[in-house]
């Protein structure tokens, strides 16, 4: 789902709410979420899960053109480790395959 289709099922599912005003709030969500990850902070949102960003040293890569190496400086990187109720929700909606597909290969 894109932020445009979000925006458009959120309006869908609002009509109380103006497109314009949706827009907005998505772009508020996505805006503090982003902020607090610059600052270094992380962001919970309960049964949905979490976002914090992870440290990677620096290290030696190599140029894959060339095979040259080079530096790669340290970064920070966003993370997003998913909550208990989200993992739950979408696991409940698969069921176990692979045993219609074993018996589909005898047949």
């Amino acid at each position: 789902m894109t932020r445009s289709e979000l925006i458009a099922q959120l309006a869908a599912s609002n009509p109380h709410l103006r497109q314009g005003d949706v827009e907005a709030i998505v772009a508020t969500i996505f805006g503090e979420i982003t902020a607090a990850l610059a600052r270094g902070d992380r962001v919970e949102l309960r049964g949905f899960g979490a976002f914090s960003t992870k440290s990677r040293d620096g290290r030696t890569g190599r140029n894959p053109r060339t095979g040259e190496s080079v530096p790669v400086d340290p970064k920070s990187v966003p993370y997003f480790k998913p909550g208990k109720e989200l993992r739950e929700r979408i696991n409940a909606k698969k069921a176990p395959a692979p045993a219609k597909r074993a018996a589909a290969r005898k047949a």
